[in-house]
């Protein structure tokens, strides 16, 4: 099973580095120099990591054979793929891959139904479950303990406990800036 790693930003330095946006729990195992990765597009791989390492909070790495700044800007937003067990599970039971929860069906506290999972989207700072309803829409879901609570791969379902507006826009709660007194009214 190919799982995505890694997407490579830009160029670091005149030597070839380049920033990875990491999409792993694992860097250190998927990430390390002498891993093999392909690569979406397919024609710019495969890749041979030759060295990582951190820089200001961000991983750069070096492939083999690419020894420049254009070379290395070349592979800007590529993906990185790693081959894996279907049947290998993260470490932590609390993590999972994206084909995990890829079909689950997704239901509230109160079991209501709300749809079922198609795709997990990765953002820089949480990732998002993305839904399609029974009716053919779609909502996402911030995929956070607080908001998805429970994942239950045995039964094939996640738990959701969705604040208001989340799945239907007429509940959401309006903040305002201010407040309002008695001389407002």
């Amino acid at each position: 099973m190919q799982l995505v790693v890694a997407r490579i930003g830009r160029a670091h330095g005149i030597k070839g580095e380049v920033t990875v946006e990491v999409r792993t729990d694992e860097p250190e195992l998927r990430l390390g120099p002498g891993a093999v990765l392909g690569t979406e597009p397919s024609s710019v791989g495969p890749l041979t990591i030759e060295t990582g390492r951190v820089h200001s909070g961000r991983l750069l790495l070096r492939f083999e054979g690419v020894r420049d700044r254009t070379a290395a800007e070349a592979l800007r937003n590529t993906l990185l793929i790693a081959e894996v067990d279907p049947e290998e599970v993260p470490e932590d039971p609390e993590e999972f891959y994206d084909h995990q929860l890829i079909d689950l069906d997704v239901v509230t506290r109160d079991g209501a139904e709300v749809g079922r999972i198609a795709e997990v989207s990765h953002l820089p700072y949480q990732d998002l479950l993305v839904v399609r309803r029974p009716d053919g829409g779609e909502v996402l879901i911030p995929f956070v303990a607080e908001i998805v609570p429970e994942i239950d791969l045995d039964a094939q379902r996640a738990l959701i406990d969705p604040p208001p507006g989340l799945l239907d826009d007429s509940q959401a709660e309006i903040a305002t800036g201010r407040a309002t007194t008695d001389e407002d009214s």
